[in-house]
């Protein structure tokens, strides 16, 4: 399978269908902020992978818009008989730096601590968290919404790295 930097609006689909499924019982049931905490969780991570211009962390991200593209397609000629297959406008997230990585890397662990903890559903909603967010990220709106993360997360990593060095200190 090769991966793809484009989302179609097929995969759009499949991404507002995950997003729909795991928004729809929180609405419903008071609409409290910890019922979508694991779903966040997988949209941090896939936030922070879209930052990543490669590794494997930015390989997920980029084959998240092929299992999206696919899962569209197949859905919507099941459903409605038609194809959209057409691509959207495509962004990516760009300028993550070495110190920004250490960021990025920590915060994937994390979730990933997050999910080998989880139960059943809410590995579900991380692992749906990560899909919706990695295949919105791949489109132009989203991913120049959040044009300023990869400054944020170099100037995070590069906080941490002045601490360690004493920087400001002595």
């Amino acid at each position: 399978m090769t991966a793809t930097s484009t989302l179609t609006v097929s995969g759009l689909l499949a991404a507002v269908l995950i997003l729909v499924a795991n928004l729809r019982p929180w609405w419903k049931n008071g609409r409290e902020m910890k019922m979508l905490a694991a779903f966040g969780k997988g949209l941090l991570a896939a936030v922070c992978a879209a930052s990543c211009p490669g590794g494997i962390l930015g390989w997920a991200h980029h084959h998240t818009g092929t299992l999206a593209n696919g899962a569209g397609q197949r859905t919507s000629a099941a459903a409605a008989g038609t194809s959209s297959a057409s691509g959207l406008t495509t962004g990516q997230l760009v300028g993550l730096g070495a110190t920004g990585a250490g960021v990025v890397i920590v915060a994937a662990f994390l979730v990933g601590l997050a999910y080998k903890e989880a139960g059943k559903k809410d590995k579900r909603r991380i692992a749906g968290g990560f899909f919706v967010g990695s295949a919105l990220t791949l489109t132009a709106g989203v991913a120049g919404a959040l044009s300023w993360l990869p400054a944020v997360l170099n100037a995070a990593g590069a906080a941490v790295v002045d601490a360690v060095q004493g920087s400001g200190v002595l």
